[in-house]
Parts: C-alpha cells; sequence; structure tokens
C-alpha cells in the first residue's frame, strides 16, 4: 500500500493514466497537472496546475517515459497548453522527495543532481526492459506486415543485437517460421543464439550476412547498418530500428537506394498503452515501496 504517500504526475500519455489508476488504489494522495482534458478522471485525483507550491509537499514526483526535453517541456498527451519543468519547480521539492521518469535527459539529471533529489529512470530497470520487449516485438511486427509483399513465416529475417529487446525479438519470429539469423558482439551471446535454434553471426561480419536479409530488426543504438551494409541488401528488404534516437542505421541512404527503413523507438507506449502502464505502475509502486522501507530503516 501506499497509504500516506503524496505523489504528483506530471503529464504523460496513456501509459501514465495506468500509473495513475494504480497509485490511486493503493491509497496514495495523488495530484496530477497536465491533464486538464482528461475526460474521465479517476476518483480520486486532484487536478492541479503546476507550480512550486503543488511539489512542495510531494513525496514522489513522477514524469512521462520520456521525462522532458533539453528546455524542460514535458510530453502531456491531456494538457491544452505546454507543460514546463523548470529550476523553481524542482527547488520546491522537499530533500526527501524521490523524482520518476521512464529515462532522463541531461536536462532533468542537472536539475535532480543541483538540488540533491533521487531520480529514478525506470526503463533502466531490467524487469520493465524485459516485460516491455514483448509489445516492442509485437509492434515491430506489425509494422513488418503492413510493409511487406511477403510473408515472415519462411522468411531470412535477422536481428541486431541479443539484449533483452532482440531476445524476445528473435524469439518471436521464430515462432512464426521464419529463418532467424542474429548478430552478435559476445561469444556468449552467439552460444545461446545457437542454442536457441537461430544462425547466429558476429556483428563485424554483417556485411557478409546482408544480402540474405527479408527483413532487419535492429536493437543496437549505434551506425551498425551503414551505407556499406546497406549497398549489399536486395532492394525488398525491409529495416524496422528499434534502437533509440537517431537509431543505428544511415536513413539518408536507405531512402536513396529506395530501401524501406522505419525508425520505431517507443513502440510500447504506441501499441499496447495499457499494457506498457500496467509494467510502468509496477515497477513504480515496487520502487516506492522498496525506498520507504530504506528510508525508515535509516
Amino acid at each position: 500500500m501506499l497509504t500516506g504517500i503524496r505523489i504528483v504526475f506530471l503529464g504523460g500519455d496513456a501509459r501514465q493514466i495506468e500509473v495513475i489508476r494504480k497509485c490511486v488504489e493503493l491509497d496514495a494522495a495523488v495530484s496530477v497537472a497536465g491533464f486538464d482534458t482528461w475526460d474521465a478522471p479517476c476518483p480520486g485525483v486532484s487536478l492541479e496546475l503546476l507550480s512550486p507550491e503543488l511539489l512542495g509537499e510531494a513525496d514522489v514526483l513522477v514524469l512521462p517515459a520520456v521525462g522532458c526535453d533539453d528546455e524542460g517541456y514535458i510530453n502531456a498527451l491531456y494538457s491544452s497548453e505546454r507543460l514546463q519543468l523548470r529550476e523553481e519547480h524542482i527547488a520546491a521539492l522537499p530533500s526527501r522527495a524521490l523524482v520518476y521518469t521512464g529515462m532522463a535527459k541531461s536536462y532533468l539529471r542537472g536539475l535532480c543532481a543541483g538540488h540533491s533529489l533521487k531520480l529514478v529512470e525506470l526503463l533502466n530497470r531490467d524487469d520493465v526492459a524485459i516485460y516491455n520487449s514483448i509489445p516492442t516485438a509485437e509492434g515491430a511486427l506489425v509494422m513488418a506486415v503492413q510493409n511487406t509483399n511477403f510473408t515472415i513465416h519462411g522468411s531470412t529475417s535477422m536481428v541486431l543485437g541479443m539484449g533483452r529487446t532482440g531476445f524476445t525479438m528473435a524469439r518471436t519470429l521464430q515462432g512464426m517460421g521464419a529463418t532467424v539469423k542474429v548478430g552478435v558482439r559476445k561469444q556468449e551471446h552467439f552460444a545461446r543464439a545457437e542454442e536457441m535454434g537461430w544462425k547466429p553471426f558476429m556483428t563485424e561480419d554483417l556485411l557478409l550476412h546482408a544480402p540474405e536479409a527479408d527483413l532487419i530488426f535492429n536493437t543496437i543504438p549505434a551506425m551498425i547498418i551503414n551505407a556499406q551494409v546497406l549497398s549489399r541488401l536486395q532492394p525488398h528488404c525491409v529495416i524496422i530500428d528499434l534502437a533509440s534516437a537517431p537509431g543505428g542505421c544511415d536513413f539518408r541512404y536507405a531512402e536513396k537506394r529506395g530501401i524501406k527503413a522505419m525508425l520505431a523507438p517507443g513502440l510500447p507506449g504506441i501499441v499496447a498503452p495499457k499494457s506498457a502502464g500496467i509494467i510502468m505502475a509496477g515497477a513504480l509502486v515496487q520502487s516506492i515501496s522498496d525506498e520507504t522501507l530504506i528510508r525508515g530503516d535509516e
């Protein structure tokens, strides 16, 4: 339970609604700013304007999946006005307050560090990343189906990177009957891919394997699908880049060659906002509970 804990939410999308509902269900005192167009506010939630006074008594501040941009502007789907987090807002938070977001940019990190506030990036948690890999893979498959004239079954589908998203992506493609090739950077990943029944190769050999690909799903946040690789691809090959922006593909050269290449970060919030919100809610509640226990022992 979150009884006695005051939580302030600033902006967000449909995912945030699920997180808010969970916190209310667990008896937290919840206030929100940036939700003036929310057509069906959750009972028990206080709709407020962003101000230092609102944050002055908060135990927890929760920002959206991408906290804010480098000028402090917050994604607020349910707000009629732009929402900006400023120095005065962070300064108003009590020193005990926790600040949560999915992932933070330098602006938010700097504000929190400057006021000695603990910042927690939920998307860095292994459990959140693993759960989120499921809607990511589903969304990537939808994009693949919409942008090809052949079935995934029987295709040669290449996954670059075998982290949490790459593993789920490869396993999902395998389940659909694709021949799965996996580009890896570590020998232990090579061994695991082979044990899973995939066809692994080291990423430095990508040029050799590129001509075989019908579909490429990239999860590596570095320029791996460069002009050299693109020049070796078949014209019908489709690239879906799941890495964080700016991705790992030379999109300019891909367009010049007439190859479909799409950057698709943040798919969980697009294709399955309810599920993604439930995942974030579970991680947030667990973290708040853990932090409360730790501070109670101090």
